[in-house]
């Protein structure tokens, strides 16, 4: 699939006229560098990105994470408010697998079970890994 990094470029431009801003706010919205953000705004050099630079970008413009990811590779943006899935470019991308395992635990922490606090804590030696009562004095 080809990566249509002009019709990106567009994208960002034509939303940041929508939303009346201006390149150092989304500079500072998205976190990116001035020269990332330049590069994909005017399009000057196309390369391989990571996804997190279209995300943050995404965000920074108000849109749904993967809607400038969508724009890149000619498919319909999803709406903001739609569930974000994770696309993994590739199974060594361990940064990348991290930031989405954090993201999808803070999204989802309200739907977690929460529990009361244990009264067993994990002690741990060069010998042996076991649990040890909290209310038990060390020995």
């Amino acid at each position: 699939m080809t990566e249509d990094w002009a019709a990106v470029a567009k994208a960002i431009n034509r939303r940041m006229i929508e939303l009346d801003l201006r390149q150092p706010e989304l500079i500072e919205r998205s976190g990116l560098s001035k020269a990332t953000v330049y590069e994909v705004k005017y399009n000057v050099t196309q390369r391989q990105r990571n996804a997190r630079t279209l995300e943050a970008l995404s965000v920074a413009l108000e849109w749904h994470p993967h809607h400038l990811t969508a724009v890149l590779e000619h498919r319909t943006p999803p709406k903001v408010g739609n569930p974000v899935v994770t696309f993994i470019r590739s199974a060594h991308d361990v940064p990348g697998r991290l930031a989405t395992i954090e993201r999808l635990l803070r999204e989802n922490s309200d739907q977690l079970p929460t529990s009361k606090p244990s009264s067993t804590s994990w002690t741990s030696s060069a010998r042996t890994c076991r649990p040890r009562r909290t209310d038990q004095p060390r020995a």
